[in-house]
């Protein structure tokens, strides 16, 4: 592919468990492949050059599921970042993870600020892995934390604009997506980048996650190449 249309792509990474349920697998299963998926993704993400890919891996409803693949996709979080995150650096690869890591559990939380901190000269893709991520949550939060800046009068109300609020979301200095995928035909947002996707192209297939392939990536590309963005002015 030529020079990229767009810098930041974000991922809903939908449908691990209907692909394995598709199989008469057991759904851990899915979650596994959906690992394999992802991690081709990044190669190739990396290799045409994107700047920023941001990918949904565990929302803060998650909780909400079954102890067990609960447990699993933690443990499956600490094996994958094990076991990857030397080749991760050997492409140059910048990790962050965004969301509330105040319930994560803390040797895992460990791990991933010792990524965060041992990829942060990086110079290649920028990868963020939304984990315990809730996009109201994240508002909540930023409020919150201007209002105590307010209150304590390190900042004034009426110097609040929709920049100065984008750098206390958990995404901070990383540029709004151009284009937003979603996998597995789902159509709508779950929750996610509510703020930052405001006027992202949305991108939705039909394909499961563990089969979306780089070739899948590169037709969003480029079907968005050929969409004209509005920002709501038309």
């Amino acid at each position: 592919m030529s020079t990229l249309p767009l810098r930041h792509v974000a991922i809903i990474m939908d449908g691990n468990r209907r692909w394995a349920d598709q199989r008469k697998l057991p759904r851990l299963s899915g979650h596994k492949e959906g690992v394999k998926s992802l991690k081709r993704l990044v190669q190739h993400a990396g290799a045409i050059g994107l700047e920023y890919l941001t990918v949904y891996a565990f929302s803060s409803e998650n909780w909400q599921r079954s102890k067990e693949e609960v447990r699993y996709l933690f443990e499956l979080f600490s094996n994958v970042l094990r076991d990857e995150f030397d080749e991760l650096a050997e492409n140059r690869v910048r990790l962050r993870f965004l969301g509330d890591m105040s319930t994560i559990p803390t040797r895992l939380r460990k791990s991933f600020e010792r990524s965060m901190d041992d990829s942060k000269n990086n110079t290649g893709l920028n990868l963020q892995v939304a984990i315990n991520y809730g996009s109201r949550l994240e508002i909540t939060q930023a409020a919150k934390r201007l209002a105590v800046d307010v209150a304590e009068g390190r900042l004034n109300a009426n110097e609040i604009t929709e920049d100065l609020l984008a750098t206390y979301l958990f995404t901070g200095d990383i540029p709004d997506p151009e284009m937003m995928i979603r996998t597995g035909g789902e159509m709508r947002l779950s929750n996610y980048l509510l703020w930052q996707a405001a006027y992202s192209e949305l991108y939705i297939t039909p394909i499961l996650w563990p089969d979306f392939t780089p070739e899948n990536f590169d037709k969003a590309v480029e079907e968005y190449a050929h969409r004209n963005r509005r920002f709501g002015a038309d």
